[in-house]
């Protein structure tokens, strides 16, 4: 069946985003007065600088429908019933969601502004400890410079988290025999 094939292209799509993120960040600059320029600058003066930012960009998109597809084939055809395999992909998906997150609000731009204060105020919403996530998120006491330097090494060093975590996932499955 070709819905096998999903998890040979999440691994593509993963070393796809690693080298793409990789050289972005060697142009980016994670200061809140200078992080839209970066960006425009990586688009404009970088040589393929453009291709690489929107490989990086809508390659993020192909990952999410890729892994929602890998998701779907693994409930119909019961892989959640091998648990240890099952519970390691979804701690991937879930640092996945929050590698995309973190890497929205670099650009920061109007929506990523509001964006990274929206999302990370929903933490104030537990209780007792809320505030002070969200806090200790921001780095102060709203979204500034130590925000989007934090989002940034979250955004550069979960992706190195995530291939740890797929070979985990991958060693997991094969011992089951698949």
């Amino acid at each position: 069946s070709a819905w096998w094939n999903f998890g040979s292209l999440l691994g593509i799509c993963l070393t796809t985003q690693i080298i793409t993120g990789l050289l972005l960040a060697m142009h980016y600059t994670a200061d809140t007065s200078l992080a839209f320029a970066s960006v425009a600058h990586i688009c404009r003066d970088v040589q393929f600088g453009w291709l690489i930012r929107n490989l990086h960009a809508n390659g993020a998109s192909l990952f999410f429908i890729c892994i929602y597809l890998h998701i779907g084939r693994g409930i119909y055809y019961g892989s959640y019933l091998n648990k240890e395999t099952w519970n390691v992909g979804v701690i991937l998906l879930l640092a996945l969601m929050a590698t995309a997150f973190v890497g929205y609000v670099l650009p920061w731009g109007q929506m990523s502004f509001w964006g990274a204060t929206v999302i990370t105020n929903l933490f104030s919403a537990i209780p007792y400890v809320g505030q002070t996530l969200v806090e200790w998120a921001w780095g102060g006491f709203s979204v500034d410079n130590p925000t989007l330097t934090r989002f940034f090494a979250l955004h550069f060093l979960l992706p190195f988290l995530i291939a740890g975590l797929t070979l985990v996932h991958l060693t997991l499955l094969h011992e089951s025999g698949s």
